[in-house]
């Protein structure tokens, strides 16, 4: 009886993305030179990426939300959930519980994938793009940049979407100092906006 021939795992047939192998094989090596960092296992990575629609308005046209669930879905790779109102807000007729919007998580592959393309491809494609800001740090290394148009994004067909959303990108990184997260994102390709050198 012939022997089955074994398959690798998947994880070792999948193929490892373009930014990740830039990260190990250049950033980490920038950023031990730049901060000092002796042992590579304490060297800030990126550990996570959130991906937030909110719409006030589907409080009124529930259809409005399962539209940014498909879409938020198709440029994530993976199915968004729905996010809920976590406390009652009279003046904009909120309960406690409504659905306001979506939003998915993204790790290992996916999250660099999806890193590479807003860098590479949707950032670019913005209007007028001069960099984006780097005052939207929250002084644990978390980055968080707010896309006025999701469509940026050459993923999504714009002859199928009747309007554009804002969308929210978080980074999650593990460093703990602002400069340093600001160098790791610098380091992976970020365009961040050039500040302007003060008048002598």
């Amino acid at each position: 009886m012939a022997k089955s021939k074994k398959t690798k795992p998947e994880h070792e047939t999948r193929y490892l993305p373009r930014l990740k192998t830039r990260y190990h094989e250049e950033v980490v090596p920038a950023l031990q030179k730049e901060f000092e960092i002796e042992n590579v296992m304490a060297v800030p990575r990126v550990e996570k990426i959130v991906l937030n629609i909110g719409l006030g308005e589907a409080t009124q046209n529930i259809k409005l939300l399962d539209q940014a669930v498909e879409e938020l879905t198709l440029l994530a790779g993976q199915r968004a959930t729905i996010t809920r109102a976590r406390k009652s807000i009279a003046a904009f007729k909120v309960r406690e519980g409504m659905p306001i919007g979506c939003r998915v998580t993204l790790r290992g592959h996916r999250m660099w994938d999806f890193l590479d393309r807003l860098i590479a491809v949707a950032l670019p494609r913005v209007r007028d793009f001069r960099g984006i800001p780097d005052g939207s740090f929250d002084g644990r290394g978390n980055y968080t940049l707010g896309v006025e148009d999701h469509l940026i994004f050459p993923d999504l067909d714009d002859d199928k979407i009747d309007r554009a959303k804002g969308m929210n990108v978080t980074i999650v990184t593990s460093a703990d100092r602002n400069d340093i997260a600001l160098y790791l994102l610098q380091q992976l390709g970020m365009p961040f906006r050039r500040r302007e050198r003060a008048a002598s």
